[in-house]
């Protein structure tokens, strides 16, 4: 058995699958601590609190591995559209778990995957196949049963995290022509510099600049060291065994934030919420597994 093969066996599969989970875990943790820190202090205050963190968390570790924290490739063209992308995607979604509650936003997040496949079929060429295509629509349609537009129970502040999961998919559309010199640290490092951008621009719209009290500082502190370790997770899950193995494992992100909702907000999601997060990640797998399947053979 080669090598390559057998970092694609089922106990890499497994290991890849149990980074991912982890990963997930440390999101739903990150976001739920955001959330809490919003409640005290301006969501624009927030986001630059957390990206100062986070930047100096990566730079850092960059440092640690010889690696410039900065480099020339940040200022190519691929790269100033996922820094675009990045903070609107993270602009809107701490506004979002900040004034929704977070399973509402995580469910509607879920949907990112499938956008980005729309995304490459648009921008770059792939093709998705009509049964592809009908997993979209359906996944989208598990956004519309979260959202219910024209009915009573319609939230407009839900189109948050809408244009959140416009933002991510943005940043992971244009994440596939990133430079492969780039590290995850580095690409880490821009990231998280982002959300220092994205504060800046929320900073106006929120109330009035507060001191962080000891528990809040505390609550920071664990939320970057969380969303580090979640996106170092992430980077190790899928360089470990087959993506389309490890990749399913992204949908537990809703559990944990369902989790996390219920036990410290005190979040019930209404059945529709529920089945619309269902009908999400039903979409997505199938989508995946599509994705993954030989196309069939052409005629002779």
């Amino acid at each position: 058995m080669s090598h390559q093969s057998a970092r694609h066996g089922p106990a890499f599969n497994m290991r890849g699958a149990a980074f991912m989970v982890l990963a997930m875990a440390g999101f739903a943790v990150e976001d739920a601590l955001l959330k809490i820190a919003a409640a005290s202090l301006p969501p624009g205050q927030v986001l630059i609190t957390f990206g100062i963190l986070g930047t100096a968390a990566f730079a850092l570790l960059s440092a640690l591995a010889g690696e410039a924290p900065l480099t020339r490739a940040m200022l190519g063209r691929p790269m100033i559209l996922r820094s675009l992308s990045e903070v609107t995607g993270r602009l809107f979604y701490m506004l979002a778990i900040a004034l929704t509650p977070l399973s509402t936003a995580s469910a509607i997040l879920q949907a990112t995957p499938l956008v980005v496949m729309v995304g490459a079929a648009l921008l770059f060429g792939e093709s998705i196949g009509p049964r592809r295509w009908l997993a979209v629509a359906f996944g989208f349609l598990g956004v519309l049963l979260i959202l219910r537009p024209g009915t009573e129970g319609f939230g407009p502040l839900s189109l948050l995290a809408v244009a959140a999961m416009l933002g991510f998919a943005g940043r992971d559309l244009a994440t596939r022509a990133a430079p492969v010199s780039m590290s995850f640290r580095q690409l880490g490092v821009l990231g998280f510099a982002m959300l220092i951008v994205a504060g800046l621009i929320a900073l106006p719209f929120g109330g009035p600049l507060a001191a962080p009290d000891a528990a809040t500082w505390a609550g920071l502190l664990a939320a970057s060291a969380a969303g580090v370790c979640a996106y170092t997770f992430l980077t190790v899950a899928m360089r470990t065994g087959q993506i389309g193995a490890v990749t399913p494992f992204r949908y537990t992100r809703l559990v944990f934030a369902m989790a996390a909702g219920a036990a410290v907000f005190s979040e019930s999601p209404d059945a529709l919420t529920i089945l619309g997060g269902a009908v999400i990640i039903l979409a997505g797998i199938a989508a995946l597994r599509l994705s993954r399947q030989p196309a069939p053979p052409r005629p002779a």
